[in-house]
Formats: structure tokens, sequence, C-alpha cells
């Protein structure tokens, strides 16, 4: 694993400038605020989200004495992968490894590990797999680790309806589609996932450019079309999948979060309540939010992170 990290900045947003640092098979475009020594706070976006999900979220933990790490997942914003003969995979367990990659690349040993969406996903699976380098975990909609099996299995109509979007991904139609009209396909996910949250443009725009990484379109397409067992994997990745399938119990302590007016699919937290062993407690989060809750309730998702950090 690459260890070096660039010495330029190049980019500023106002969650604060961009650096970049090779980890495992990427070059990761990563927000690192607050203090060096704090505890560390990796907060992890969805799709089709990015960085500015924490845009509040960020300043909130840093003036905390936290040190918050926001990286840009692969295929979004300045992460870029190394090389061009590695598979655009976006399956949960290669994003998972990307976020330990890039937890060795900064020297960070432990990490709490916040997030929503595919951030939550990948969050999940961390404190899964490696509960020894996750200190505490903050999960919307809870827990979210699935299997190529649990996918192809049908559901009701009304909630297959909720996933349209996953099958529009599985034909050549939708790959161009999403390829030709990917802020408008954003922008409609935005609106019914938060029917309640009123961005504007300018809100829009900022996380919209990250869908011109080269790598976008390819990654999100392999992520549902592997979800539904239409696309494989990486060989090496496996026997985590097969853990994963298993769908193990996380031992760390955790807050998991939902807003009022999620209007993305998610689980009921009965149905994963006993997925958590450790310190666990939910929280639903009032007021009209929706999916990308960091940015719709910037100070409910910041609390749950000092919460949880102090049920260590």
């Amino acid at each position: 694993m690459a260890l070096t990290q660039a010495n330029s900045e190049s980019a500023v947003t106002p969650l604060g400038p961009v650096r970049q640092i090779q980890a495992g098979v990427l070059d990761v475009g990563y927000v690192d605020a607050g203090p060096a020594d704090g505890p560390a706070v990796f907060l992890l976006h969805g799709w089709p989200y990015d960085i500015h999900s924490y845009e509040e979220v960020t300043p909130r933990l840093a003036a905390m004495g936290y040190r918050v790490i926001v990286p840009y997942l692969r295929g979004c914003g300045m992460t870029r992968f190394l090389s061009e003969a590695t598979l655009r995979n976006g399956e949960q367990v290669a994003l998972a490894v990307d976020a330990v990659a890039l937890m060795d690349a900064l020297g960070v040993e432990t990490a709490i590990l916040a997030g929503f969406d595919w951030g939550a996903r990948t969050a999940d699976v961390v404190a899964a797999l490696w509960p020894e380098r996750v200190t505490g975990l903050v999960s919307v909609s809870g827990y979210l680790i699935g299997s190529q099996e649990t996918g192809k299995l049908p559901l009701p109509p009304e909630a297959e309806l909720q996933w349209w979007y996953q099958y529009y991904f599985a034909t050549e139609r939708g790959r161009a589609g999403y390829e030709k009209y990917r802020r408008e396909f954003a922008k409609l996910i935005w609106r019914t996932a938060s029917p309640r949250w009123d961005f504007d443009d300018a809100t829009f725009d900022r996380t919209a450019a990250s869908f011109d990484n080269p790598d976008h379109v390819a990654i999100v397409t392999h992520n549902y079309r592997w979800r539904l067992g239409l696309a494989e994997g990486e060989p090496e990745y496996l026997e985590l999948e097969k853990r994963l399938a298993q769908g193990p119990v996380i031992t760390v302590p955790t807050i998991t979060l939902e807003g009022d007016a999620n209007g993305a699919p998610h689980p009921e937290p009965s149905a994963y309540a006993a997925k958590f062993s450790g310190p666990c407690s939910h929280r639903m989060i009032a007021g009209g939010v929706g999916h990308n809750l960091p940015q719709e309730a910037p100070e409910a998702f910041a609390q749950a992170i000092v919460d949880v950090d102090g049920a260590t």
C-alpha cells in the first residue's frame, strides 16, 4: 500500500481543502479537519451524494476536538483509481476495504465510523469484519449489510417499485441513460428520498460536480448489478462476502438513526435491532428529515457521534 500523501491541496470546499493520498487501489480525495491528534471520525457519504452531506457536521465535530476525515468514495469527486486495469467494482466489501485502506494510509488505528446510504453500509461492513478498528458506529437506517442471495429474492410489488432504479441500472439502456442524465437522475432521487428537504440549486450543484468523475457511472451500475447477482465481484473478496452473507452481528457501540420523512427504501428498526449486540440505541429524527440525514439534520447527526464516543 502506498503511504505517500500529496503535498498539494488541489481543491477547497466549504468543509476545507481536499487532500489526496494513495490508499489501496485508489488515489483518495478527502477532507481532514480538526486537530491531528484528536479522536478520529470517518464520515462516509452515500449515493447520489458526496462529501458536502457533511458540510455542517464536519466543523461542529472539529470544533469539539475531533479529527474529522471525509473521503470521496470510489467513483466520486476527486477519488481516482491508480490503475486503468482495476475492476470498477461497487460491491460492498470493496467499499469497506477502501475505508480500511484509507485508515491505514493516514496512520489511523481506530476510529468512529459514521454514514448514511452506501456510507452506512460501508461503516456496518467494517464494524462487522474488523471491529478492532471501530470504536463506535453511527448508521442511518441501521443494519444495511446484504448479500447477492438475498438480493435475488423477490419482494412485494410496492417494495419492488421503490427499487425501480436498481432494475433500470441492470439494463444497458439504464447505464446509457444515467451516463447522459446523471444530474437529472440524482435530483430526482434527492426529491423522492427527501420529499420535505427544500434544497436549492447551489446545494445540489456543489454535489453534482462529483458525478463527473470518470468512473462514476461504472461504479454505480456495478453496485446495483452486483446486488442482483448480475455482475461478478472480485475473487479476493469472495470469502469476506460469504461471511457477510451470514448476517454477522455488530458488537461495537452503535447509534442508529432514521429520519421521519425518509422516502428511500429502508428497513424498520425492529428488523435489525438484534443485529447489534454492543451498547446500542435508536433515534428517530423528527422535523421532515429525509434520507440525507447528516445534511438535513447536522446537529442531530453530530450529537450521535459525540454520544457514541461517550459509550466506549
